[in-house]
């Protein structure tokens, strides 16, 4: 049976955001079946992803599968807190991501308060999702023993 997963655009920010992001990034080309980051990873940072599509995705639970296209901002929970990714973000197309790493991202928050707060709007229905889908891979493993 065929995943299909979820067009969401929970995680769109503003184009004033994005253009703070893209000042500060390192934009790049990505083919299909680019990892970007990998649940357990450790934080390298956001992705503003430019064209193209990304699949977000919880290792065993294909039916949280996410898509995000132009606009969406991934890894934002872990680039706050600094803990390892709980997602794995994928390239489903070929796809351009602006790249900011976790130091560049903090500073950027330091300096522009009002992206700060935009970025912790966008990030409190990600950090409920997450938290969900956690909850969920208990529940199943629970199920298994």
């Amino acid at each position: 049976m065929k995943r299909v997963a979820r067009n969401t655009s929970i995680l769109k920010v503003s184009p004033a955001f994005k253009s703070s992001l893209e000042a500060v990034g390192n934009s790049q080309q990505f083919p299909p079946a680019h990892i970007l980051f990998r649940e357990g990873g450790r934080n390298a940072g956001v992705f503003l992803v430019r064209s193209g599509k990304v699949l977000m995705s919880v290792k065993s639970m294909p039916k949280l599968d996410r898509v995000f296209s132009a606009g969406s901002l991934l890894g934002l929970p872990s680039t706050f807190t600094g803990h390892c990714y709980s997602l794995t973000a994928v390239t489903i197309a070929d796809a351009e991501a602006v790249h900011v790493t976790r130091e560049q991202f903090l500073e950027l928050m330091r300096q522009k308060p009002e992206l700060c707060r935009e970025a912790t709007e966008v990030l409190g229905p990600e950090v409920t999702f997450i938290q969900s889908a956690l909850a969920e891979r208990r529940r199943q493993l629970a199920a298994v023993r």
